[in-house]
């Protein structure tokens, strides 16, 4: 849901820790295994890098140990995590609880997530030149998930008029949904603007694991619905 051209940032949401310490536990090559470029995005699985093996949370504290800041930032990351609960489960489980359009003044659009990620007709409308951010909730569980980021792609007609994606980070397992607001942004505005849209949005991690993938499709118009 955006209209600046490749954009990419790096902020991390609430409660997510992008790590600068030796990235101990980044597995490497988080940036180029997902980038979309134009002729990339229905063939990503050609563009996969080979990371290294998965650890369980427990393996991950035993790494390093005897580095004191490295145990003192992995406990800080891990928090209230129950280690001899979940400790011991490889693949880490994200669950997208809740997406919003937040525009000033506006009450939120709340958007319903169907299970198979294809909700039914338009999915929204947005008010040509308005200001507006998506908001949204995610639950992370069993392993801490690494190198989350959000991708969307937007087309018009056939014709793909904006690319995007961000970096949120990484993040422990932890019972209380984490939040993340997007940049804001401007919807276009003028006669060529207006119109339907079609896109698809994407929350993948470093092994490009997609935990929601939505196809949809929105309009432009002079008004808000």
């Amino acid at each position: 849901m955006g209209f600046d051209e490749n954009k990419e940032t790096g902020q991390s949401s609430e409660g997510g820790e992008e790590h600068h310490h030796n990235e101990p536990l980044s597995r490497q090559g988080s940036e180029s295994s997902v980038y979309v470029t134009d002729h990339e995005e229905e063939d990503e699985a050609a563009t996969k890098l080979e990371l290294g093996p998965q650890c369980t949370i427990k393996e991950h504290l035993e790494k390093d140990k005897d580095d004191e800041s490295l145990r003192k930032w992995k406990e800080q990351l891990l928090g209230s995590v129950d280690v001899n609960n979940i400790g011991e489960i490889l693949e880490p489980e994200v669950k997208i609880t809740s997406l919003s359009i937040v525009s000033p003044g506006r009450d939120d659009i709340v958007l319903p997530i169907p299970e198979d990620g294809k909700p039914k007709g338009l999915w929204f409308t947005l008010k040509e030149g308005s200001h507006y951010r998506l908001k949204f909730t995610f639950e992370v569980s069993n392993n801490i998930v690494s190198g989350l980021k959000y991708i969307n792609t937007v087309w018009k007609t056939g014709v793909k008029v904006d690319s995007s994606k961000e970096m949120l980070g990484t993040f422990s397992p932890q019972l209380e949904p984490y939040t993340h607001e997007m940049p804001e942004e401007t919807t276009p505005s003028g006669i060529f603007a207006r119109g339907q849209y079609s896109a698809k949005s994407k929350f993948l991690d470093d092994d490009s694991k997609c935990y929601l993938e939505i196809n949809y499709t929105f309009d432009i118009r002079k008004e808000w619905a």
